[in-house]
């Protein structure tokens, strides 16, 4: 099984239907809007003058948002059409910014800059089969002192099936989830339809892989809300915080870490 070409098919057509959506709300971002969150902007902190490698980038909004800030910003992604389209934008909005269409664990192939940051956010780790060379790719890409910044739903959110009606999947990454699915998450009624090769990662795969690397994790933290509506039964409690129906604060829906590279 080919994951990659099969998620690479997926994502290319999400592509154009994401940009589309209310989801992405294009509008607001072609006027100003900063993308990020308040989870990652609190470990971000200022990245004015920062250089940030941003994996698995999509179409580039959180990567242009950083650039705004005043970072020096390359993003990468495995869907050749969301690299397009991220390089249409910088160009468009005339941001500085470096797109460059790579699978992950081949980043060092070709982007050979160490970085003040490695950033990465929501719905990126699930796409990889081994975080043992994630870690790998996240070390090498950093500058000695840098560190990563890393925001992720919580692998229990994916344990549950698509409506959060039954514990559908195993807490431990046991074997490849495959699925065949129509629309998505940004838009429910898009005419697509496609299937997707995923994993779950539990913590101790998540944090013992960046350990193994060396790094030395200086924050993390859980949330019983989600900054994204991105999921199905979905409650906006608060403006821009959002919880499964039903289950209030009772689920972790996100979790935040932050790992450094020693100085040496």
């Amino acid at each position: 099984m080919n994951y990659k070409a099969i998620n690479k098919k997926t994502w290319n057509e999400k592509t154009d239907v994401h940009i589309a959506s209310e989801f992405y709300n294009m509008t607001a971002f072609r006027a100003g809007h900063n993308t990020l969150k308040s989870i990652e902007l609190a470990l971000l902190g200022d990245v004015k003058g920062k250089s940030i490698l941003h994996l698995q980038c999509h179409f580039g909004q959180d990567t242009l948002s950083l650039a705004r800030m005043g970072a020096e910003v390359t993003g990468i992604d495995l869907s050749d059409k969301a690299i397009l389209r991220a390089t249409e934008l910088a160009k468009e909005l005339d941001l500085p910014a470096t797109f460059v269409c790579c699978d992950v664990y081949d980043t060092p192939k070709y982007v050979t800059q160490k970085f003040d940051i490695v950033f990465t956010t929501y719905g990126t780790i699930g796409w990889l089969p081994d975080l043992d060379k994630w870690a790998s790719v996240v070390a090498q890409s950093l500058k000695p002192g840098g560190r990563l910044v890393f925001a992720e739903f919580h692998p229990v959110v994916w344990m549950f099936d698509d409506d959060f009606k039954t514990v559908a999947y195993p807490y431990f990454n046991r074997e490849p989830i495959v699925e065949t699915t129509s629309g998505t998450y940004a838009d429910r009624d898009a005419t697509i339809v496609d299937s997707t090769v995923s994993w779950n990662h539990h913590f101790g795969e998540v944090i013992q892989a960046l350990i193994d690397r060396g790094l030395q994790l200086t924050h993390f933290s859980e949330y019983d809300y989600s900054p994204h509506s991105c999921f199905k039964n979905i409650d906006e409690f608060e403006p821009g915080k959002f919880r499964i129906k039903g289950f209030k604060s009772r689920l972790p829906m996100v979790y935040a870490l932050e790992a450094v590279k020693p100085a040496r």
